[in-house]
């Protein structure tokens, strides 16, 4: 198996040393032992039969592995690097080192062949195409995209940290770790004693009343019976100092979201605080989880479970998964493995259902993107009106807010985040995070702001020694 190889690496360091014990595996393009063998049965992913695989060891946490490699991508004037960090592929983090991150059509992302996983004994990933897509629909005010509405790469290599910390150098056509990057890494312990360069934003105030007014417009379209629930949106607008990337590993740092995601290019860069996991697909299993239902950190976990509005808004968008699951699922297999469930993520409580179904094999992943997003917990039910009621709600397109990012192997599948926590950053230093909730007929718009409030505080407090609280957060609205 192998991809073409995209990766952007320095003249001459093709053939740089690889490092540690190779555990290069054959790949079978026929058969019938899928858990000691992968299939891929695209000719374009198919022109090598070995992934290389390389024991690297403990580099160390994400943040410095990142830092460091991003780094020496900035001195020798390479694209920087793309990271997926939390709970990715059974990794804490995958990152591609070098990778050109270009604007695309939002007909070609995460396409290829559906990756059913590696042997156990691995846990490949080994590359892939990464980068994201925006959320389609325009704002009130009509006008497009800050950034490309799709962008992404491909990466013929990656970095893998396992869940017991060692890392792995994994390559889809066995090329060896190039001297660049292994020169890198092995500065990843000095980069912790170092000074991490800080990323300052400069938010401005939020407009508490254009988002009341979206509440207020949303509860009336619920009693006219147009939708049972919607996500009702809020952007927090700043200036940058500093490097996203900077930016990106100071706030995974902190606040450790299951699903956290950075990308970058010549256009500017995503830097994704995610805690939810949008589609997850390995051959012909899709899974997603969708988060509905919120409560600050210092209240009780059990008030949600306790709470009827909360747990009605997480069954509306459980039911609207698998509407849209079952669109492309084969007939009775969408099934709901997980109803309710308690998990803390940066700032509140969530509840979270898991969705899960069998499509085709030879289901390319267009269709299911085409059946499934945009996300069912960011628009609303039913989804097609929700959208169009949301485009006159809120004032300002969401861009990567409410869309995707994430990565698509030939080895191991696909992955994609909801891109909610998700600051989007242009080329001339702006930066716009959105944040949200959803409304339902007993949804209180004071209430709803502070559930705003709570969502970004971690985010719009970074950096800082202490994060922002929403008392302070408050104190940001106009």
């Amino acid at each position: 198996m192998a991809l073409a190889a995209r990766t952007a690496t320095p003249p001459g360091t093709e053939t740089g040393a690889g490092h540690g014990l190779n555990l290069a595996w054959e790949l079978s393009t026929r058969t019938k032992s899928p858990r000691s063998h992968l299939r891929c049965e695209n000719p374009q992913f198919c022109q090598a039969r070995t992934v290389r695989i390389d024991r690297l060891g403990d580099l160390g946490g994400a943040p410095a592995v990142l830092r460091a490699v991003g780094r020496a991508t900035s001195r020798l004037d390479l694209p920087p690097p793309a990271a997926l960090t939390g709970e990715w592929f059974g990794a804490l983090a995958v990152i591609a080192p070098s990778v050109s991150i270009q604007p695309v059509s939002g007909d070609d992302v995460f396409s290829g062949p559906p990756g059913t996983g590696g042997p156990d004994a691995t846990g490949a990933v080994g590359g892939g195409w990464v980068g994201y897509l925006s959320y389609p629909d325009a704002g009130a005010d009509g006008r497009p995209h800050r950034i490309p509405e799709a962008a992404g790469g491909w990466t013929d290599c990656v970095l893998r940290r396992d869940r017991d910390g060692q890392w792995w150098y994994e390559s889809l056509s066995g090329a060896p770790i190039a001297d660049w990057l292994a020169s890198a890494l092995a500065t990843t312990r000095a980069s912790v004693a170092r000074p991490a360069p800080a990323c300052r934003i400069d938010w401005e105030p939020a407009d508490r009343a254009a988002h009341r007014d979206g509440v207020l417009a949303c509860l009336e379209a619920i009693g006219a019976g147009e939708v049972y629930q919607a996500c009702v949106c809020t952007q927090f607008a700043g200036t940058v100092t500093g490097s996203p990337l900077d930016f990106f590993i100071d706030g995974f740092g902190r606040t450790a979201p299951s699903r956290s995601a950075f990308v970058a290019g010549p256009w500017g860069a995503v830097a994704s605080l995610s805690p939810e996991l949008f589609l997850r697909r390995r051959g012909s299993v899709v899974t997603s989880s969708p988060i509905k239902g919120t409560l600050p950190l210092d209240a009780p976990p059990s008030a949600l479970r306790a709470s009827a509005k909360e747990v009605a808004e997480n069954i509306m968008i459980v039911d609207l998964v698998r509407n849209d699951l079952g669109r492309v699922a084969v007939t009775g297999t969408v099934t709901v493995p997980e109803l309710l469930v308690v998990r803390p993520a940066p700032g509140v409580w969530h509840l979270v259902s898991t969705v899960s179904a069998r499509v085709p094999l030879e289901e390319p992943m267009s269709a299911l993107l085409d059946a499934a997003f945009p996300p069912a917990s960011v628009t609303g039910t039913p989804k097609l009106r929700a959208r169009q009621l949301i485009s006159q709600w809120e004032r300002y397109r969401r861009g990567i807010y409410c869309g995707t990012v994430g990565l698509a192997s030939p080895v191991a599948g696909c992955e994609l985040n909801v891109a909610i926590r998700t600051v989007e950053f242009d080329t001339a230093g702006n930066a716009v995070l959105g944040v949200g909730g959803g409304i339902t007929a007993d949804s209180d718009p004071d209430a709803e702001w502070a559930e705003c409030l709570h969502k970004a505080a971690p985010i719009v407090g970074l950096p800082a020694a202490t994060r922002t609280t929403p008392a302070r957060l408050a104190s940001k609205v106009r």
